[in-house]
């Protein structure tokens, strides 16, 4: 009999580590994503001008520029997508 509780233990306990494993994953993903997200929101308040809202002094603005050189390329990337929204919701969904 201790033979069979020691395997449905054994086997309970590989389930636990795969679905933990699973749920790291799941979370690391996640984490990155909204990093990635924040990056944005980061760009947008740098460059404002871009949707609208008022800027950030010029010199900030300025001293800035050399790293904000990926957002920069982003949100070009995304005032070509404006036009075309299906064209982003395929970008979102990598289909094709």
């Amino acid at each position: 009999m201790k033979p069979i509780v020691k395997t449905i233990k054994d086997k309970l306990l590989e389930a636990w580590k795969v679905a933990d494993g699973v749920a790291r994953g799941k979370a690391i993903e996640t984490i990155e994503f909204e990093a990635e997200e924040l990056d944005h929101i980061f760009g947008i308040l740098v460059l404002a001008s871009f949707v609208g809202l008022p800027s950030p002094p010029m010199q900030i603005s300025l001293d800035l520029m050399p790293l904000m050189e990926q957002e920069l390329m982003l949100m070009m990337e995304k005032v070509d997508t404006a036009h075309e929204p299906i064209s982003d919701l395929f970008s979102v969904f990598d289909i094709g």
